[in-house]
């Protein structure tokens, strides 16, 4: 389990990371590419259930099996994207006890009289933003925000909205606001200017996008793929495990909604990637039973290009205030999730290592776990640094040409979907994005 693992008994979960397999079974299987049931990865990522906490020895064959099998898929490339995050707002209600990033919608209000640290930027300003990372070369464009009252899915959605009687749909219209955060739709088309790829709408914002209304999944992301959404972000998955979301986001869409949104995206033409945030309450088993419904869907759907485990940042989020964790995942745990991950999703190709979550050398640790992409540039990154984290928000093609080559790895510059590659030449005089709709490999900076 988790060095943040609550006192015994403060929540009894039904799902324990209790098993029959063996260790050495499950590592067999591993090694030998079999597709490994739920029982043989929580063996793998707990170092056997048969022993108590990490076995030493044990974490390093798990390691090394993982990274054969990272060879064997991707070879040598370690793969990052030169990209933006523009979050539109952190007005949001539903009170996720795992995130410092939301600021209660009320202090947006015109009338709230008292300073807030929160923000909403106007499509204007959105594609403003964008605009200039284009010139410096960014191929795509990162957007993830909070539920603004406010949003709607377009100019339809907000009349439904505003004629309904109900109480529940989380809606107040933008003129109560200082700052109008447009629609959805609006911000997409604001944000899809000059070629940039943008990759937005969480299931969660998607669940926001079409509240008050009978319109299914598909008709809310086909209708922001015409307004120029190219792939979306598995996030707000946390854990797929209700028992766990229970706890650490009882507001938020259930798991079952969760995989609903993401095959609908994936039945409009849109691809996808899939997150788990771990190292918070969740157990072993629940982790795993996440990587389950992962590779289930991805067998559904082939949607999904990367997988992005997300190491839970504890330091000024509700769950350390109220004393439910005392601390994020060791490092261990963070290199068995990684190697675990790659080992039992044998149908995505491409594991992230998130430089932000673990740092530089925590990060490059990861590309030998199984891990072979490395995130991107992300000019901006403001959720993990309103939780705590603290190894910045910015990387340069040479910062990862150096570290890459480091480790006797490839640096290779990708689009969002791997479609499109450069291999960096770690010698080059100057090194810079190229793949953008206006890189010409000039230094971001």
């Amino acid at each position: 389990m988790s060095d943040a693992t609550p006192p015994a008994g403060e929540f009894e979960f039904a799902q324990q990371p209790v098993t029959d397999q063996s260790f050495e079974n499950a590592l067999a299987k591993a090694r030998d590419g079999d597709r490994l049931t739920v029982a043989d990865g929580v063996e793998l990522i707990t170092t056997g259930t048969d022993v108590a906490g990490i076995h030493r020895g044990r974490k390093e064959l798990v390691l090394e099996a993982a990274d054969r099998r990272r060879a064997e898929v991707v070879g040598e490339e370690v793969t990052f994207v030169a990209n933006l995050n523009n979050n539109v707002t952190t007005a949001c209600n539903t009170g996720c006890l795992f995130c410092n990033f939301k600021d209660r919608s009320e202090q947006f209000r015109s009338d709230y009289q008292q300073e807030h640290g929160g923000f909403t930027k106007t499509p204007a300003e959105s594609r403003e933003i964008v605009e200039n990372a284009l010139d410096r070369g960014i191929y795509e464009v990162c957007s993830v925000s909070g539920l603004h009252p406010a949003l709607a899915l377009d100019d339809e959605h907000l009349e439904i909205l505003e004629s309904s009687d109900r109480e529940d749909l989380n809606y107040r219209p933008a003129s109560e606001y200082d700052t109008d955060p447009g629609t959805y739709c609006e911000q997409i088309r604001a944000m899809a200017v000059g070629g940039v790829h943008v990759h937005s709408m969480t299931p969660e914002e998607a669940y926001h996008a079409r509240r008050g209304t009978d319109w299914s999944y598909e008709d809310v992301f086909g209708r922001l793929k015409d307004a120029g959404l190219d792939t979306i972000p598995g996030t707000a998955a946390e854990i797929l495990v209700d028992e766990v979301r229970d706890v650490i986001c009882p507001g938020k869409i259930d798991s079952a909604e969760w995989l609903r949104a993401m095959e609908a995206a994936a039945a409009v033409g849109l691809g996808m990637t899939a997150t788990i945030m771990y190292g918070h309450v969740e157990n072993a088993r629940h982790r795993v039973e996440h990587l389950r419904k992962v590779r289930a869907l991805q067998d559904r759907t082939g949607a999904i290009t990367e997988f992005v485990p997300l190491s839970f940042v504890h330091e000024e989020t509700p769950l350390a205030d109220r004393g439910m964790v005392n601390g994020g995942a060791s490092a261990d745990e963070d290199e068995l999730m990684i190697a675990v991950s790659r080992l039992f999703l044998d149908n995505v190709d491409h594991i992230q290592s998130s430089w932000v979550k673990y740092g530089d050398a925590g990060g490059l640790k990861m590309l030998t776990c199984g891990a072979d992409d490395f995130m991107g540039t992300i000019l901006s990154e403001e959720i993990t640094k309103r939780a705590g984290g603290d190894y910045g928000e910015f990387r340069s093609v040479r910062e990862y040409a150096d570290m890459i080559t480091a480790i006797g790895r490839t640096p290779v510059e990708r689009s969002t979907d791997y479609e499109l590659r450069r291999v960096v030449d770690p010698d080059a005089d100057v090194l810079g994005p190229t793949l953008g709709p206006r890189a010409d490999g000039t230094p971001l900076l």
